[in-house]
């Protein structure tokens, strides 16, 4: 009975939206009833904890999902050969997504110019110059623990890379049991995750109350935030058409000698799934299914490379992720050196490859874009009222790219395909 209930209880990205419609209404109302300082300390406090709540389980996610992904790969020489091909397709078309967001914001400028009465907090930003090359050697950690304490994530995600690798070096019985330890880890993780989006409705409540009373007693700036993210939206859509209308059909078409159209109409139920779910994660089984019985790709291909695809390939999120942080560093006044932005482009692509197939879990990595190159992360708070518009179809598309490496992988292997 209490199953059957949750399915009828209404979906997650409902409750998302009627939090964000009355957050927007209670920050108006409320600031018509008494000025914002004296209600918002008892709003605020909400949205904190839920952002503190994301930031908290941020390490040990990323930490096991990405180890159990480069142990999984296993030993032999096929396997190897298939997750080299694999890894290699999907760090580029994410790199190709992320370059696309960052290029498309640059041009367009949502956030330049919006009167988000932010200028107060810019100031607290950490921007100081740092040259790349010290960036890039600062990834490797001297002191892993240091790392997890001070939350550097990228040296983090870097160990764990290391550390998945490694796990299939030593005696079979070790691997065995580092794996078990490993899954039960990221188990009990993806419990307390699902348990904190679940509460997502009442943080994002809080969060764009909050933001929408600071700028109630100014309805100029109220339409010019409401205008930029409008813009912001048309960005990261544009970006993500262009990614799954243009760069992975051209690449099926090059690459896996596919008809890129009938293979997106056979794929359709497992996208749609995505879209509405807002999950990969959900959206996997169909993926697998449609891609064997329909597309004919062999279950040793699409039991590997669709499973990695849906943890590791997250074109539509790369994007997005860059799009936000420059959007959020527009925002506040920052202007990012060339470097700063080539390295978002780099954490986001890391950043991807942690991302869960959850959920709004893109939202939980976007912590690591933005504190790799010192941008607030109160800023996210800017952007979750349009999360949802977003994170449909960045979902969508992280699962069309994860479809399109099996049919290219597939026709690499040689097998006949029936697209």
């Amino acid at each position: 009975m209490s199953e059957a209930k949750e399915k009828k209880g209404l979906a997650l990205h409902w409750q998302i939206l009627i939090g964000i419609g009355l957050g927007v209404v209670a920050g108006i109302l409320l600031c018509k009833i008494t000025p914002y300082e004296n209600w918002s300390v008892y709003i605020k406090w909400v949205g904190d904890i839920f952002l503190r709540a994301l930031q908290m389980i941020v390490i040990p996610l990323v930490f096991t999902s990405i180890a159990l992904g480069v142990a999984g790969m296993g030993d032999s020489a096929s396997l190897g050969r298939i997750a080299g091909k694999t890894i290699l397709y999907y760090i580029v078309t994410t790199a190709i997504a992320a370059t696309i967001g960052l290029t498309l914001v640059n041009l367009v400028k949502p956030g330049v110019g919006a009167n988000l009465n932010l200028a107060e907090k810019a100031t607290s930003v950490s921007t100081g110059e740092i040259s790349f090359i010290d960036q890039i050697v600062s990834i490797v950690p001297s002191n892993i623990f240091e790392s997890m304490a001070k939350g550097d994530l990228l040296p983090i995600i870097f160990f764990a890379v290391v550390f998945g690798f490694f796990m299939n070096k030593v005696a079979e019985q070790h691997t065995n049991t580092l794996k078990e330890l490993f899954t039960a880890v990221y188990e009990v993780i993806m419990k307390i995750t699902m348990f904190i989006i679940r509460l997502a409705p009442i943080g994002v409540f809080a969060i764009v109350a909050n933001t929408v009373g600071q700028q109630a007693g100014n309805p100029q700036a109220l339409l010019s935030m409401a205008g930029s993210l409008g813009v912001f939206v048309l960005v990261v859509w544009g970006g993500l058409l262009l990614q799954g209308g243009v760069v992975l059909p051209l690449l099926v078409r090059v690459l896996g000698k596919q008809n890129p159209w009938r293979h997106i109409a056979k794929m359709s139920t497992a996208l749609l799934t995505a879209f509405s779910t807002c999950s990969s994660g959900a959206a996997l089984p169909i993926n697998i299914r449609d891609s064997q019985e329909k597309c004919g790709i062999s279950n040793k291909i699409a039991s590997f490379v669709l499973p990695l695809g849906s943890t590791i390939n997250m074109n539509g999120t790369a994007l997005y992720e860059c799009v936000t942080a420059i959007f959020i560093a527009q925002a506040y006044g920052i202007d990012l050196t060339l470097a700063q932005q080539v390295m978002i482009v780099f954490t986001a692509l890391l950043a991807a490859i942690g991302t869960a197939g959850i959920p709004m879990a893109g939202m939980v990595m976007l912590t690591i874009v933005l504190t790799a190159v010192g941008l607030p992360l109160e800023g996210i708070g800017l952007v979750l009222a349009v999360e949802q518009f977003c994170d449909m179809p960045r979902t969508c598309i992280n699962t069309y790219g994860d479809s399109c490496g099996a049919v290219i992988i597939a026709h690499s292997e040689g097998e006949h395909l029936t697209i």
